[in-house]
């Protein structure tokens, strides 16, 4: 049974024109529910809180077009020049993250899908010229970790009691079992206890896809036991009467941050204990740590499948490749590893090594090859400009002849 939003409201109080906000009605109720994804697992409908995330950006954008002057009377008259300009509005005038300017362009993706211009939307880069680091990376650059952060989590979970037992065991079960936020405030702990030691996770999940977490440990259980004390009798769930979801997701993330548990303070945020969790598992599959954490050596090529597989299933995720997203990768880890040397610094190395490149390269800290990339793009670049200086002179002096 699929759940659609009441989006009515949304388009009623946006002060958009009548004839705009009746054709973005039309589209929205034939197609607001539908996934766009082609990698989605389930074919269920999208979440409620993703319908609306679509329909607010979609309602601000068209907001923000028309404020800077784009007349735009009907969103079949959407054209590439008005999703150039909402980049460059969002990216270079509100310095907007690249992952809110990701998830927007897909919103605006999946309206130019509903109205067959499956080609109109691009990528930022279609559209504009990043500025220095604007990227969103799919595979972890940095470790997010509570650990690495040097934050202590049995003590921020102590403090948190004092101040909300709820928001604190809640936080106890995320870091316990990897759960995201709005799944530890759903769980019900008793119910989803199964008895071959796993946990099954179903609501909150993202995308809607249900998954089964292992039991490992004795404190787990009692952790559980502790959790079903608290949970709430008439729900089952984690979040106390007389509490709605939404305003207890908000209290949860008030209370965290009055406790420093904010990436300004402690320089680290709950989905942190996501990573941690996942880190874990696999070196406890591999025997080696972690990617992001810079081991010493590789494990076993079988081991790392079979971690990133596990990691995978307990994390939620429909690709195998989501796993990088928290451990990283040995490939990325080294790429980030490696001096970034330019031509200037390359040809001090090589005269201090008297034209021996492979000691030139070590001095440098990279491979001989990577030397050779540097010396070998100043070459090309030199060339070509040689060649334009070349082609341009006739013509500057028939120019100069001429006057």
């Amino acid at each position: 049974m699929k759940v659609i939003l009441n989006f009515s409201r949304a388009l009623d109080t946006s002060k958009l024109p009548k004839r705009l906000r009746d054709e973005l009605q039309k589209l929205f109720e034939k197609h607001i529910f539908r996934a766009h994804s082609k990698t989605r697992v389930t074919a269920n409908a999208i979440s409620i809180k993703t319908q609306e995330r679509r329909v607010v950006s979609l309602i601000a954008g068209f907001k923000e077009l028309r404020a800077d002057g784009f007349a735009l009377e009907t969103p079949w008259n959407l054209a590439e020049k008005h999703i150039r300009h909402l980049v460059n509005l969002w990216v270079n005038k509100k310095k907007q993250s690249p992952g809110t300017v990701e998830n927007k362009l897909t919103y605006w993706r999946t309206l130019a899908a509903w109205m067959g211009k499956h080609q109109l939307v691009g990528t930022v880069d279609d559209y504009i010229e990043r500025p220095e680091g604007y990227r969103r990376y799919y595979v972890a650059q940095k470790d997010k970790s509570w650990e690495a952060a040097n934050v202590n989590v049995d003590d921020v979970i102590a403090r948190l009691t004092e101040r909300d037992r709820w928001v604190a065991i809640q936080v106890e079960l995320q870091s316990a079992f990897g759960l995201r936020a709005q799944e530890s405030m759903l769980l019900r702990p008793l119910q989803c206890l199964r008895l071959s030691g796993h946990l099954q996770i179903v609501d909150g999940t993202k995308g809607g896809r249900p998954r089964v977490v292992p039991i490992e440990e004795e404190w787990q259980y009692e952790l559980l036991i502790r959790a079903a004390r608290l949970s709430n009798q008439r729900t089952g769930s984690m979040i106390p009467e007389p509490w709605t979801l939404k305003k207890w997701y908000r209290h949860f993330y008030d209370v965290l941050q009055g406790q420093g548990v904010a990436r300004k303070a402690l320089g680290v945020t709950v989905h942190g204990l996501r990573h941690a969790y996942l880190q874990r598992m696999y070196e406890r599959i591999t025997g080696v740590p972690a990617p992001i954490k810079r081991p010493d050596h590789r494990p076993n090529p079988e081991l790392h499948q079979l971690a990133m597989e596990r990691i995978v299933a307990a994390a939620g995720h429909g690709l195998a490749t989501k796993a990088s997203a928290y451990i990283s990768s040995f490939a990325a880890i080294r790429k980030a590893d490696t001096p970034v040397v330019n031509y200037a610094q390359a040809l001090a190395a090589l005269e201090q090594a008297k034209g021996n490149k492979s000691h030139a390269a070590k001095a440098l800290g990279i491979s001989r090859q990577a030397l050779y990339r540097v010396l070998g793009k100043f070459a090309n670049a030199e060339a070509e400009a040689n060649s334009e200086t070349e082609a341009d002179g006739p013509a500057r002096s028939a120019g100069a002849d001429d006057a």
